[in-house]
C-alpha cells in the first residue's frame, strides 16, 4: 500500500470517528425522547429502540409545560434585533475604518483586536453595573445590547470584504454628488451579502445557544429564552429524561436545520473573506 493510499485511508478514518463522536449523542438524545416513561424505568439502554417510533407525547408535554411556545418567540425577538444591530454596526464601523482617514485610526484597529482577546467574564461586574444603572436589567434589551454592543469578530469578517471593494466605486459615486453615507448603503453595503451571510449565520448560532446572558440579565420565567426554558424545564422533570430529551430536541432541531441549508455560506463568507 503506498503512502498516499495510507494518508487517504487515515483521513477517512478519522472523518468516521469524529462523525459517531458527533451523532452518538444526538441518537441517544432522539431515542430517549421516543421512549415512555415505562421503558425509561425498566432501564432500557440509551441507543436501544424505542417501542414506537412516532411516540410524541414527550414532545408534546414539553412544548407545553416548558412554555417552549414563549421561549421561542422571545429568543426570535432577540435574535432579530441583536442580527439586525450587529450587521449595521459592524459593517458601518468597517466601512469607516477602511474608507476614512481619521487620527488614532491603527490604535483604534489595535484596540478592537485587544478587546476581542479579553475574557468577557473579567469584565462582567462593570457590565451588570451599567446594564442594571440604564434600567435594562431584567429586559429583553440587556441582551440585545449586549450582543450587538461586544461583537468585534464581525467587524473583522466585514473589514476584510470592505477592503476588497474598489475605491473606485466610491469616487465614481462622489463625482455624481453621493455621501459618504449614500456610498455605504447604496454601493458598499449591497457587495457585502456574502459575509452579511456569514456573520448572520455565525452570530445567530452563537445568540440562539448563549445561556450565560440571558440566565444572568433576564431571571423572570415569563422572559425565558430557550436555552433558559429548557434549564428551568429540568426542575419539575428532573428524573423524567424521555421529556428532557424531547425538550433539547425541539431546541436542537431548529439550529440544525438552518445550519444544514446555510452551511455553504459559513464556508464560502470565511474563505472568501480570507483570500481576498
Amino acid at each position: 500500500m503506498t503512502r498516499r493510499a495510507v494518508a487517504r485511508t487515515l483521513v477517512y478514518l478519522s472523518l468516521i470517528a469524529a462523525t459517531v463522536v458527533v451523532l452518538l449523542p444526538l441518537t441517544a438524545v432522539l431515542l430517549t425522547s421516543l421512549k415512555s416513561e415505562r421503558e425509561m424505568a425498566d432501564g432500557s439502554g440509551a441507543l436501544a429502540l424505542p417501542d414506537d417510533l412516532f411516540h410524541l407525547d414527550n414532545y408534546a408535554t414539553a412544548f407545553r409545560d416548558g412554555e417552549m411556545l414563549q421561549a421561542f418567540v422571545n429568543t426570535a425577538v432577540i435574535l432579530v434585533v441583536a442580527i439586525g444591530g450587529t450587521v449595521l454596526i459592524g459593517s458601518m464601523t468597517a466601512y469607516a475604518i477602511d474608507r476614512f482617514t481619521f487620527r488614532f485610526r491603527n490604535p483604534v484597529v489595535a484596540l478592537f483586536l485587544v478587546a476581542a482577546l479579553v475574557p468577557g467574564v473579567t469584565t462582567q461586574v462593570a457590565t451588570f453595573q451599567i446594564v442594571n444603572s440604564l434600567g435594562m436589567f431584567d429586559s429583553l434589551w440587556a441582551p440585545i445590547v449586549l450582543y450587538m454592543g461586544t461583537d468585534i469578530v464581525s467587524i473583522y469578517i466585514f473589514l476584510q470584504f470592505v477592503r476588497s471593494i474598489p475605491v473606485s466605486l466610491d469616487e465614481a459615486a462622489r463625482l455624481d454628488g453621493a455621501g459618504a453615507f449614500t456610498i455605504y448603503w447604496r454601493i458598499v453595503f449591497p457587495l457585502l451579502k456574502p459575509a452579511i451571510a456569514t456573520v448572520v449565520i455565525v452570530k445567530g448560532i452563537t445568540v440562539y445557544n448563549d445561556f450565560y446572558i440571558p440566565f444572568l440579565y433576564m431571571p423572570s420565567e415569563e422572559l425565558g429564552v430557550i436555552s433558559t426554558s429548557l434549564f428551568r424545564f429540568k426542575g419539575p422533570f428532573g428524573a423524567h429524561w424521555e421529556t428532557i430529551s424531547a425538550g433539547a430536541v425541539l431546541v436542537i432541531l431548529p439550529t440544525l436545520i438552518v445550519f444544514l441549508f446555510l452551511q455553504r455560506f459559513i464556508y464560502n463568507g470565511f474563505t472568501r473573506g480570507a483570500t481576498r
